[in-house]
């Protein structure tokens, strides 16, 4: 474990962003997203074959999926892992402990959200940090997204869009998913405050 890092990377994950950091990368579930629904259109017409062919096919295809999310997990993972090595800051990822029943979702992406594995990225983020010497600080992330990084509001009108976010107080705008991954990064530096006193 390294020493007690003085700034922190937040990480937001998400379903349209796998995740965003504080810095304002987001890293894009839009290929994965293509690669599952290709598969399920696959997955029903081969289903509905029944044929000899089509079972071993689909037998074939079934381990496939989890070896690339896997995959997008491991580049996530060492792409953020990296940038905090590189800038001497502690990552922050948010604490998703339950996340799949504290997220509403459109029915579209219902499939998303119940296969994608975040604890999966989280795992991949620890073990990798912990070979870095990057310190790891899970951050509860309930209202993350609704406080305003400018002037602290909380509110759940500053969230008018899933994607948007814009400050019924002070005005602040900009995307959700990276307001709420700054206000994670700030959560774990009171945290380490917290834990000093």
């Amino acid at each position: 474990m390294g020493e007690e890092p003085r700034e922190w990377l937040g990480v937001d994950l998400g379903i349209v962003n796998l995740a965003t950091d504080s810095t304002g990368e987001s890293y894009s579930g839009k290929g994965v997203r293509a690669v599952r629904r290709r598969n399920a259109r696959l997955r029903a017409r081969l289903q509905a074959k029944g044929t000899k062919s089509a079972k071993r096919l689909l037998k074939r295809r079934r381990r496939k999926e989890p070896r690339f999310a896997r995959d997008v997990n491991h580049v996530i993972s060492k792409q953020l892992v990296g940038k905090a090595k590189d800038t001497r800051a502690g990552i922050a990822p948010e604490d998703i402990q339950g996340i799949r029943d504290r997220v509403t979702v459109r029915k579209a992406q219902r499939a998303d959200l119940n296969s994608w594995g975040f604890h999966q990225l989280r795992t991949f983020v620890t073990y990798k940090a912990a070979l870095a010497g990057v310190v790891v600080r899970l951050v509860d992330p309930r209202n993350t997204s609704r406080t305003c990084p400018g002037c602290g509001h909380l509110d759940k009108r500053n969230r008018p869009t899933r994607d948007g976010f814009r400050c019924v107080s002070c005005g602040l705008a900009g995307p959700a998913d990276y307001f709420a991954a700054i206000n994670i990064g700030r959560r774990a530096v009171r945290h380490a405050a917290d834990d000093a006193a």
